[in-house]
Order: C-alpha cells, then structure tokens, then sequence
C-alpha cells in the first residue's frame, strides 16, 4: 500500500489555506470597492442634483440672502440596508457656497461662483466631493467637476 507522508499532507492543507485565504481577500476587497463605488455614485447624483436645482433659480433668487440653503442633508440607503436594526444607511452632508465670481473683468458683476461641498464617514474613512460652476445673470452652461 502507498499513502501521502505527512510532509506531502501539510504542503497540501498548506496550498489549500493559501487558496482559501487567498479568494477571500479577492472577494473582501472586491466588494469594498463595489461599495465605495456606489457611494461615489450617490454622492455625484446628489451634486447633480443640486446644480440641477439651481440652474432652475432666477438670477435675482440666487442672489438673495437665505434663499437657497447652505446646508443640506441626503441620505442613502444601499441594498442590505436594514432599517429596523438601527442601520441607517450612508448620511450626505453638503454646503452651498455662492460668492462674487472671481474674475476681474467688466462682466464680473453678472456672475457668481457657486461651489457644492458634500461630505460623508463610511466606518472611519471621511469623503469629499465637490463640484464649482459660474452662473451668469442669463443662466448657467457647464460644471466644473
């Protein structure tokens, strides 16, 4: 009768745990960045959104004081997210910021600088995003992401 030794045995397991181990850092880390990239997904339809709302506004709205809000919150809540366990799913914090254009030409008082600001903690990790656009008094063209 021929069998493995024990040495051929724990080279075996050994190659079997390396495999093992192997396809669940593959799989962890492969769903780490599926996850991020749908926050990054949400984060950038929420920008959008608020340039799209305030490419709605009249020249004279956006420049009056209190208007439109500074502050703004968006939630999201992916798939698996499970309310009634007290997971609330991802919070965006946003701030609009309207300024004077910065620009130092004739035509500078008909435009404004208008930056959007979102941030959000995903376990320790703090994100960013931000998108700027000028909007002139006939309207707005372009973002600048």
């Amino acid at each position: 009768m021929r069998a493995f030794s024990i040495v051929e045995v724990l080279v075996g397991v050994a190659l079997v745990g390396v495999l093992f181990v192997s396809l669940y850092t593959g799989f962890s880390s492969g769903f780490m960045v599926i996850e991020f990239a749908r926050e990054n997904l949400r984060a950038t339809q929420v920008l959008q959104e608020k340039m799209e709302t305030i490419r709605l506004y009249s020249w004279d709205q956006i420049n009056s004081n209190g208007f439109i809000p500074t502050e703004f919150q968006a939630p999201f809540y992916a798939i698996g997210t499970n309310l009634d366990d007290g997971d609330d799913g991802i919070t965006y914090n946003g701030v609009v910021l309207i300024t004077n254009a910065p620009v130092s030409e004739s035509y500078s008082n008909d435009l404004k600088l208008v930056k959007i600001s979102l941030k959000w903690k995903t376990g320790r990790l703090e994100h960013t995003r931000e998108v700027q656009t000028l909007v002139s008094r006939y309207g707005l063209q372009n973002y600048i992401y």
